[in-house]
């Protein structure tokens, strides 16, 4: 099993160093999206004291040229914080700065889909959008090769794995178990997790989180799931088919619900939005993974608890289908869709975003609205 050179570092001989007092002053690692649209990155500075509130943290900024995000003749990106949790890794006082990036003309950098998604969602407060998402992932040696799998075969097929018990059906709970508790230190949404249908892949959900939260609290949590990996020696990945042939792939199901779907008779509003949804099945294949579509093509095949990419479906408890009404909310009339499309390595804000522009602002075609 090819773990990194780093995991075989003496974590006791750190553990002594972290426990020094800091002397009053704060760490703030500050955390943005790159250039490719879904890998993170990180960088700490020291402040005087805790900060209380995001109007306590200083701007920053970063060479974008070694991000993807600029060139080397002018690369200085600004880092402007945008949601601030507990630092389950240095602990308190320490924070975790989730950013905005803007490039040097104060325009946002083209990954930063923060910005647009808050505007969108700030039309729509009235309305109480509520997410849940459920990220999947895969558990990766560093040589790529999925962690407990045979190095030069395949384990049984699928079957046993999905929420298995058991050392031959669970590949790496460890992992799960430290992000979880990590993600409820920091003060992430996190609402659960289990083991997935392919050995090493598995599954966390965020939410309910209402609006910018959404995406705020995902991004987070994936960046804490990265470090507990980094510090476990091995590597999480969201690619969405990280094998071909017989396994399932990864996904980003988001569940949707506003005010209107919650109260009674709230399946009308959720039959409309699904019928808004069926028009413009396009454009949100192009918002649901960073490729805009060319990632999910491998996952999207029709097989394997998936819809197939070109065509549009919906149903009652159907895992087949692009959207899913849950069967108990077939029953009650009420409550939430979801909507089984996006990437495990899609934009949150990204998602959230074309849902609420389709679903709530009724746009039509395959371009979005400026507003």
């Amino acid at each position: 099993m090819a773990v990194s050179a780093s995991a075989s570092l003496s974590k006791a001989v750190k553990q002594q160093y972290m426990e020094l007092p800091q002397g009053g002053k704060v760490q703030a690692m500050y955390i943005w999206i790159d250039g490719t649209g879904e890998g993170l990155r990180c960088k700490t500075r020291t402040l005087d004291s805790e900060p209380k509130s995001i109007e306590d943290l200083p701007e920053w900024n970063f060479d974008g040229s070694s991000t993807y995000q600029a060139e080397g003749s002018n690369s200085d990106m600004y880092l402007l914080p945008a949601a601030m949790f507990r630092d389950p890794f240095r602990k308190d006082p320490n924070k975790l700065v989730l950013c905005e990036v803007l490039k040097y003309n104060r325009k946002p950098a083209e990954s930063n889909l923060r910005i647009t998604c808050k505007k969108v969602m700030d039309m729509v407060t009235d309305q109480h959008p509520w997410f849940g998402m459920e990220q999947e992932y895969t558990i990766l040696g560093t040589d790529g090769h999925p962690f407990g799998w045979p190095s030069n075969g395949f384990p049984g097929p699928q079957g046993p794995y999905y929420c298995g018990v058991g050392a031959d059906k669970a590949y790496g709970r460890d992992i799960v178990e430290a992000h979880y508790r990590a993600c409820l230190y920091a003060g992430v949404n996190i609402c659960g997790t289990n083991a997935e249908v392919m050995p090493a892949q598995w599954e966390f959900q965020v939410g309910p989180c209402e609006g910018i939260d959404m995406g705020d609290h995902l991004w987070v949590a994936r960046f804490i799931l990265h470090r507990v990996c980094e510090d476990f020696g091995v590597v999480a990945s969201f690619d969405p088919k990280p094998i071909p042939g017989n396994w399932n792939g990864a996904g980003c199901h988001t569940n949707v619900s506003t005010k209107e779907m919650r109260e009674e008779g709230g399946l009308k509003a959720i039959e409309d939005a699904i019928e808004k949804l069926g028009k413009r099945h396009r454009y949100h294949i192009r918002a649901y993974d960073p490729k805009g579509g060319l990632d999910n093509a491998r996952r999207l095949t029709g097989h394997h608890e998936t819809s197939n990419i070109h065509e549009f479906s919906a149903g009652v408890a159907n895992r087949g289908a692009s959207i899913r009404i849950p069967r108990s909310v077939g029953q009650e009339k009420k409550g939430y869709f979801e909507d089984r499309r996006p990437s495990a390595n899609c934009d949150p804000y990204g998602v959230t975003e074309a849902l609420i522009r389709t679903c709530l602002l009724s746009e039509e075609g395959d371009e979005p609205t400026d507003y």
